[in-house]
């Protein structure tokens, strides 16, 4: 049978972009649908804007750090809706760059909600298009949790448009959405209020970091409750109510409630049940190489039951490209994937946490540890500092986990080193550059 398209890919995320353009570049003729905006959660409601409102949370730091240095004492004031439109510009700058290389390699974008009508056929438009190999790549959305009330809490997703910075913001969640929101939150002056159902914020990291991060946090002013979540929420007027449970049952009074609990594929409207694609909890069930229950069907990216991380959807779509239609049978490795959280300490960390370890090893681990002030603070009165953790079995770095100013900027390459097998041993006897803050991981 003849098909339109040898590839049709549904949503214009990294996954999905990466994805069609290697394929395109095999000489396969490629159209791709996206419902919203060209560049996903990412580059529109995700990493990207959420990373240039850390900056710019930054400065009001700097421009205190900046006394200490001899600077003149004058206070700047931040615009929010000045921000909201140098953002917005350069959000748009970077839709209008991946339209243009889709172009530039031959790709059909297609500006619309796609959904299947049958096994090789896709309706977008009202318009049917067919093709000989499928790819979903739609990456997630935000979900809220079955409270009471919970219509007046925003999602991150609102977080970015908001008509005015507010005064008291409450977020619920302390996972790495709600712990970056609070920081940059509190660095442009707002007072935060970070709820956890759990027993502290960051669940999944080491305990070392979820720890000192809190701390730090706390140090900075961000109300931190743990333990606690929402009972029931309230319009009252211009502010929202909270009745807490938990640890602390108080009533608490905002203007902007965030609700932060977590994100789930965008399946929705896909009409996945007509053709029988399998799910694995909420998810599209895939292989290790992105094939789905349909063998000419394929998922990757935040719509999977993998990691959720723009790189890895990014690597998963070109994977799929290389051996789909480059013929070159290519699996992702998720074994050592770097990640890191925003928030101000940074934290960043790759491998094992010191409990994963102990459960797979046993006592048979050992762990260093060190604390120190970076040089840029140590004209401060503050004197924060950071933290660097090693987990090692046998020598072997199994884990490493850094807490303070530029953490994931320098892990990354100690995250592929690890892949290559390094040693505690290796590293102590490496020279590093002085003075910095990664030069701490080699001695």
């Amino acid at each position: 049978m003849t098909y339109r398209y040898d590839l049709f890919v549904i949503g214009a995320g990294p996954g999905g972009l990466s994805a069609a353009k290697k394929a395109a570049s095999y000489g396969a003729k490629v159209a791709i649908a996206e419902s919203a905006h060209v560049g996903g959660t990412c580059v529109n409601l995700g990493c990207i804007p959420k990373k240039l409102m850390v900056y710019a949370a930054d400065f009001a730091e700097f421009a205190h750090l900046a006394q200490e240095y001899g600077w003149s004492q004058e206070t700047p004031k931040f615009s929010w809706q000045q921000f909201k439109q140098i953002r917005d510009r350069e959000l748009d700058r970077l839709r209008h760059v991946y339209q243009s290389k889709l172009k530039d390699k031959g790709v059909e974008l297609l500006q619309g909600a796609a959904a299947f009508v049958d096994e090789h056929t896709i309706s977008v438009n009202d318009q049917k298009f067919t093709a000989d190999k499928i790819l979903i790549a739609v990456g997630g959305k935000a979900t809220k949790p079955n409270i009471s009330g919970i219509e007046h809490a925003v999602t991150s997703d609102e977080m970015f448009h908001l008509e005015k910075l507010p005064k008291r913001l409450a977020i619920l969640g302390g996972g790495y959405i709600g712990v970056e929101f609070s920081s940059l939150m509190r660095g442009l002056g707002v007072e935060v209020f970070l709820m956890n159902r759990e027993c502290c914020i960051l669940e999944g990291f080491d305990d070392t970091v979820r720890n000192t991060v809190r701390n730090e946090l706390v140090d900075r002013g961000i109300h931190s409750y743990c333990n606690t979540t929402a009972e029931k929420i309230e319009r009252v007027g211009d502010n929202i109510q909270i009745q807490l449970t938990g640890d602390r049952s108080d009533l608490l009074t905002v203007d902007t409630l965030l609700c932060a609990t977590g994100r789930i594929p965008n399946l929705e409207h896909l009409n996945l049940d007509t053709i029988g694609i399998e799910q694995d909890n909420k998810a599209i069930a895939v292989d290790e190489f992105s094939r789905t229950n349909l063998p000419h069907i394929y998922a990757v990216g935040d719509c999977t039951n993998r990691k959720q991380l723009t790189p890895v959807a990014r690597a998963e779509g070109r994977a799929f490209a290389e051996t789909v239609f480059g013929k070159s049978q290519m699996a992702i490795d998720y074994h050592l994937i770097p990640s890191g959280v925003c928030s101000r300490p940074e934290a960043a960390t790759v491998g094992m946490t010191e409990s994963e370890a102990q459960e797979k090893f046993g006592d048979r681990i050992k762990c260093y540890q060190t604390e120190f002030t970076p040089l840029l603070r140590t004209l401060s009165q503050e004197k924060r500092q950071s933290l660097i953790k090693f987990v090692t079995h046998d020598d072997r770095i199994l884990g490493i986990h850094i807490v303070g100013d530029d953490a994931i900027e320098i892990i990354q390459g100690f995250a592929l080193a690890m892949q290559k097998g390094l040693t505690k041993a290796e590293l102590d006897h490496a020279i590093a550059i002085h003075p910095s803050s990664a030069e701490e991981l080699f001695s």
